[in-house]
This record gives C-alpha cells, structure tokens and sequence, in this order.
C-alpha cells in the first residue's frame, strides 16, 4: 500500500489514456507539480482524463490479465494454452492453496487498482478548489471522478473482501499501520460515491457527440444497481434499475452479433465500456483479444471456453449465442470474416488448447485487425455493464421480491433477440432459468465468478461451492461424465480444475504478499491463506 501511494503521490498526474472518444484521444504526457496545477477547468479535465486512463491501463498485464483470470476460474473457462507454462494463472484457476503465488498473480491487479484510486482521490480533493464558471460542470467532473474511484473499490471488494479505504492524498508516513476497512464499510464509501455520480451525471443523452463514452446517469445508476444486489439489498436494487429501464436512454441491439462488434463501440446498448482506439503513436487499444486468441491466429490462447459452456448452449438451444461466443478448431465459417472457408478451415490446434475452443466474443476480423496486431493497438471497447445485464438484475430483483410477472417479462426481453421461447416458470424455478440465462448472455464477460460468488443455492451453500471442490458438479463432469475429445485428450492442463477448491478459502482472492510486507502487517490476510 504505501509503496503504491508513494509512486503515485510523485508523479501525479500521468495519465496512460485509452479513449476512443475525442474527449480521451490525445494523452495527457509529462509530469506535473500538484501545488502549481489546478488552476484552470482544463486541468481540471485533464486529471479526469488521467482516471479513465487507469481503467484498463495501456496493456494487457495490468488489469486485463486479471480479467482473463477471474473466467478461468470458473466452469466457463480453462487456462487454454498447453504449450507454455501457465506459472501464476495456476494457482488461481486450480484453486491451488499457494498464497504467494496466487498473490502474485492478482498483485497488479491489486497495485493498479490502487493507482487508479489516487487519480480519483486527487481530482476528488483539488477540482473543488478550482473556480469554475459553470457549477454543474464542476459538479460532473467530481461525478465521474467518483464513479471511477466506486467502481475501483467494487472491484477490489469482490475479489479480496474488506480492504484499505484511501479517500485522500496520502504519504508514505500517513498510511503507516493502515488497516482492512470491513465489507460493509467498503460498500459504504462504493454507495456514498455512486449515489452522488448518479445525483450530478448527465443522462447519456445530454452529453455532446465528442463526450460520448463518458460515464452517465444511467451508468452510474446502472453500477449502484449491482453493488446492491451483490448484497442482496433488492429493494435499493430494484429503484435504481427502474430508473435505467424506464430512462428510455438504452436498447438491446436488434442483433446478438453485433454486441461485441468494434463496430457497435457504445452502441445504444452499452453502460459503461472502456474506451480504444487504434492510433499506433500510443498504447491506447487493447490487447486482450490477442491474449485470448489462437495460437494459430496471432494469439497467446490463455483464457479458452470449456466444453461444459458450450454444452449450456446446446441443451438450451441456444444457437445463435453460441455461434457468437464460441469458436472451435475446424469451423470453415467464422461470423464477419470471410478468410475462413472449407479450403481454409480456422485453426485451434487440440494439441496447443486445451478444450480447441476460442473466445468468439474478442475475436477480431483478419481485415479490422491493426498493424502491428499483436499490441495495445486494437480498438474494441471492452464492455463493462450492458442493457442486457440491466434487464437480467431486474429479473432476479423481481423474482427475489416475488414479482415473478415483472421477472418473466425482462427475461424473455433478452431470450426473445435470440428466438428463445418465452420461459413461463415462476419461483425457484424462474430464479434458476435467470441464473442461466445470466451465463448463456454474458458468458465470458467477467460476470460468472461473481455470480457464482453471491448466489445461494438450496442447500444452503454459495454456488461456487457446489460447482468446484472434489464433489462439485463441474468436476464431476470433467472427471467421470465429459466425452469432449479435445479435454480428454490433452492433459497438458489436467482435467481436474477446481478439485483443489476449498470452502472457506477460495471464496476470495488472497492479498498480495507484497501489500502485507510493506504495510508492516497491519494489512492481514484473507482466511484460509498461510
């Protein structure tokens, strides 16, 4: 921790932009002096600039890396790549019990998330200091700077627990001795700040053309709806996704294919997404479409759909999903690229991946992709909240306020684009069809650990901890059930993940062993962790 406040405090404002959008085309370079900055509303903007930038950073190995880690340890994905060792993805996705090295594997995640916070820290103490000739615009400012700052802490809090709560510009020496904030009090601060981002945002529609992929009202909203929920507060939950439905500022696209099209970078459907481009001059892209990629295609394969996915798919019916979701070695059509056919089949080497699938959803078109490919250049805005998930968390919200009639009908919102027939079930029953559907939607999107996290089942445990552990429903059926000839036949990653799970544990992350040193000890770590 103070290694991190430290390092920032020096160079504060920095910013490593990744925008789209003009509002974040051009990065923000060199260093400034805090006591001489903040004197006008364009440095005021600048510093908010620097907050988007910490979002996704400028390269895989910062925040990516974790995302692509969270899906694998799920039922959703494997590891992938057979041909390199996997070092610190293993002991997250194998639930492997090796406190450092899992800690390492989510150090920079942990770092960079932390980074981040003092950006919004910095803009949240000085910017109101700054005489302004517009109030409401000062007001927005401090408003985005609070939602990214709230949904930092959210991520931190649903992979770690409770954790250091840092609202301020701190030195080395004021952090001595900082300690875990609890669950509940990290949550605080996450509402305090949504709820006055929501209060003082633009509704997306009131922003100009040159803003467009900045956080809104409904973002905001939308992101206060899942912290609450994520708590089971279903009340608090149900007002603010009533409030992003009945907008009417958001759509689901028509068509499934395109929600994850560069072509449909914040389309009518999309929250909250970060934002790319492909100027070569600067990292400002991503590149986690390369790390999920083929190896035959350009790509490193880390992060590869498993054979139980696509098995959700198929017995649901749910083909068009699928088809955008999941790639297999061989297929002679692939979605929006024509260079794959019968003469030149795409290729995911069953010997190189572990299940011969590919992450569908990331995949770029041969003649979309930048040059150079393999870099920070690639400008498909990563999503983040999507109407689909709005339309989802109020399905279960009803349901779990039993209003099953309200459920049913957001639901069959998201079913019916993909010709699913209406789900007619009420109870247990709805709640589990809407647990499903929220893995058939947003399948490797980062949602499924969380979800597996939070959810109840009947027998009273969380449902990641029926899922995983020697007796959990997808071990079993990579162990005695599964008939997939790639897993079986590459044990280069072994079958068994998720076997080592242990309840108690591995409901979070570990923290980085680095984090517990240089805060002398004051920062203690998770249970189960030696």
């Amino acid at each position: 921790m103070k290694k991190i406040i430290y390092g920032l405090a020096m160079t504060a404002i920095v910013s490593l932009t990744t925008g789209c959008s003009d509002f974040l085309e051009e990065p923000i370079l060199g260093q400034q002096d805090l006591e001489n900055y903040f004197s006008t509303e364009d440095e005021c903007l600048a510093q908010i600039t620097g907050c988007y930038s910490y979002l996704a950073c400028d390269d895989w190995w910062q925040i990516y890396k974790h995302y692509g880690s969270i899906d694998m340890c799920t039922d959703d994905e494997w590891m992938g790549n057979t041909t390199q060792d996997p070092g610190d993805y293993y002991h997250l996705a194998h639930y492997s019990g090796n406190t450092v090295s899992a800690g390492n594997s989510v150090q920079n995640f942990y770092q960079y998330r932390y980074k981040g916070i003092l950006q919004c820290n910095i803009a949240i103490e000085k910017i109101p200091n700054v005489q302004f000739n517009d109030a409401s615009y000062q007001k927005r400012l401090i408003g985005e700077a609070r939602f990214i700052r709230a949904f930092e802490y959210f991520e931190l809090v649903r992979n770690f627990g409770g954790v250091a709560l840092v609202t301020g510009m701190l030195m080395p020496s004021e952090v001595q001795g900082i300690e875990r904030a609890t669950v509940d009090e990290t949550y605080e601060l996450i509402e305090q700040d949504l709820k006055y981002a929501s209060s003082v945002l633009p509704l997306r529609s009131e922003y100009s053309e040159s803003d467009l992929g900045r956080v809104t009202k409904g973002a905001a909203q939308g992101m206060l709806a899942k912290v609450y929920l994520t708590q089971e507060k279903y009340s608090e939950a149900k007002v603010m996704l009533d409030s992003v439905i009945n907008s009417g500022e958001y759509e689901l696209l028509e068509d499934f294919a395109n929600v994850w099209s560069m072509d449909y970078n914040n389309s009518k459907e999309s929250l909250f997404e970060y934002q790319t481009n492909s100027n070569i001059s600067y990292s400002v892209g991503e590149r986690f479409s390369v790390v999920v990629g083929s190896r035959d295609d350009s790509g490193w394969s880390w992060g590869l759909p498993t054979s139980n996915l696509e098995k959700a798919f198929k017995d649901a019916g749910d083909d068009i999903r699928l088809k955008y979701t999941i790639m297999k070695h061989g297929q002679t059509e692939v979605p929006g690229d024509d260079t794959w056919n019968a003469d030149n089949p795409y290729i995911i080497t069953p010997s190189k991946h572990k299940s011969a699938r590919c992450n569908m959803k990331l995949y770029i078109p041969v003649a979309k992709r930048p040059s150079p490919y393999d870099a920070s250049h690639i400008p498909l805005n990563y999503r983040i909240l999507r109407y689909a998930d709005i339309l989802l968390m109020s399905a279960e919200v009803e349901n779990a306020l039993g209003n099953d009639g309200v459920a049913r009908d957001r639901l069959n919102a998201v079913r019916n684009r993909v010709n699913l027939d209406n789900v007619t079930s009420s109870g247990t029953t709805l709640r589990d069809a809407i647990r499903l559907e929220r893995r058939l939607e947003l399948a490797l999107e980062g949602n499924r650990l969380y979800d597996l996290r939070r959810w109840k089942d009947d027998n009273g445990k969380y449902a990641i901890q029926n899922i995983m552990g020697p007796n959990g429903t997808f071990v079993k059926y990579n162990l005695e059930e599964s008939t997939d000839e790639y897993e079986i036949s590459n044990q280069n990653e072994n079958s068994n993940k998720g076997y080592y799970f242990t309840e108690g544990r591995d409901e979070l992350f570990p923290i980085p062993n680095s984090e517990i040193t240089m805060s002398n000890g004051s920062i203690k770590q998770n249970p189960g962790y030696n």
